[in-house]
Formats: structure tokens, sequence, C-alpha cells
């Protein structure tokens, strides 16, 4: 697959993104239908319904890709997987249907196990992220296309990162200490991917947790601005793992990586 492919791929789908956004910000409106799901993490009839959005045009752009979904099951006994894709129909559900502003719309693209194209979307906050290459990551705020440069507003005297909570365990302090980090936000969706690779932060450290589908999509995204995602032993995180459960991960800005 070349990377004019995966450009027209991505670019195609970026007004269903826009299209599914504006359907769960509608459902919201209306009232969801929400469920607790077996793993016990909530789930709403907005999550479903972007969920078959998304899939519904993956498959007809890409019809031979295996799709691995948070919201449904297909696929994911499948092993050896190179070439798939990952969706999160909504990520940050908690602050989706308790009307918060943080949830992300998320499908990551896999080629031989590495991420090569990302789209996220946060509807509440009008910002559509994607990328398809290296220095081919954009975003579109305000009717106005933005390339990406995570290196952007970088202060070596103020390391900002974002946090999955507000507390702070010793294993993550001591990374933070490590890479001189002077503060740091709570986020919880995919968005912390992308305000990284927009240089408004520098990056981000968490202990094994959560699935590919959470983090593939900005993987690209942040790889293709300049930025890197590894696990805690600097190595490249790949895709298609048993169970597709994630390692330790740490994100960096391309300033961080050279620092």
């Amino acid at each position: 697959m070349t990377e004019l492919n995966i450009k027209k791929i991505v670019e195609e789908l970026i007004d269903t993104f826009y299209y599914a956004g504006k359907v769960s910000l509608d459902l919201r409106e209306k009232g969801l239908i929400k469920e607790t799901k077996s793993d016990n993490t909530p789930v709403s009839n907005g999550d479903l319904e972007v969920n078959k959005i998304i899939t519904q045009k993956i498959k007809d752009i890409t019809p031979n890709l295996p799709i691995i979904s948070e919201e449904t099951s297909d696929n994911k006994s499948l092993e050896n997987l190179k070439n798939f894709w990952l969706i999160d129909p909504i990520d940050g559900t908690f602050d989706y249907i308790n009307n918060l502003e943080e949830f992300t719309i998320n499908a990551g693209l896999i080629i031989n196990k590495i991420p090569v194209a990302g789209l996220i979307f946060a509807p509440s906050k009008k910002r559509m992220f994607y990328s398809y290459g290296p220095n081919f990551a954009f975003e579109i705020s305000n009717d106005e296309t933005i390339n990406l440069n995570c290196s952007k507003n970088f202060n070596k005297d103020e390391i900002k990162f974002v946090s999955y909570s507000n507390k702070i365990k010793p294993e993550i302090e001591k990374i933070h200490k490590e890479l001189k980090v002077k503060k740091f936000v709570r986020m919880k969706s995919s968005l912390k991917f992308c305000v990284i690779a927009a240089g408004e932060y520098d990056g981000y450290v968490a202990e094994p947790r959560a699935y590919e589908w959470d983090i593939a999509a900005g993987h690209a995204i942040l790889k293709h601005a300049g930025g890197t995602v590894t696990d805690f032993d600097g190595k490249e995180i790949e895709y298609g793992k048993k169970n597709f459960r994630n390692p330790s991960i740490i994100l960096k800005s391309k300033n961080i990586i050279n620092g």
C-alpha cells in the first residue's frame, strides 16, 4: 500500500468523522441510552452508532482489511495480524456521557504492525487531527488546516506533560523527574496525543493499561508530527499483540527526544 493510497484513504474518511461527530453530539443532546459492559466500563448508543458509521465507511474504502473495534467482537480472536484497522469509536466515554468535552473518535491504520495513518476527531472541541506519513500530520480547526509540529512552543525550562490521573504513581514520577517535567495536567482521552503533536504539551507517561485501539491513531499522528511513542525500555510499540493489550508507554515531543 503506497503513501499516495494512504493519503487518499485518510482524506476520504475526514467527512465521515465530521458526520459521526455530529451524530454523537445530536444523540447526547437527545439523551443517551447507557449500559455497563462486562468489564464494568460504560457504553452508550452513541458509541455504537459512531462505531457503525466509521466501520461501514472503512469497509467501503478498504474491504480487504480486518477491522478491530473496541465495541465489537469481530476479528478480536484473529492472531498474527499485520495489516488492519483499529477503531475506538468514542474514547473517553465517561466524558461523553457526562457532557464533558475531551472525548474523541479514533481510527488507526496498521501496516506491517506499525501505525501508518490516524484520524482523531474531538467533536465538542471542533478539532480534527489526521496523518498519513512523516511530516504529514495535520489539524483542521476553524476551517484552517495546520501542519502539526510537536516542537512548536517548546520551553526547556517549563516542560509540560499530560497525565491520566491527578495522582502520579512513583514509577511515573521517577520518569517525570528524569525528563525534567515541571508540571502536568490530567487528560483522559486520546486527545493527549494530539495536543503533544500540536506542541501544546511535551509528553505523557503511563504504565501498562488499556488496549491498542486506544492509542493507534494517536501514535500515528504524534509520530508523523515528529514525536515518538515507545515503551519504558525505549522500544517502539508494535500492534497486533495478544489480546491487543498495551505495554507501558511514553510519548515524547521532538524536543524531549533530542534534549
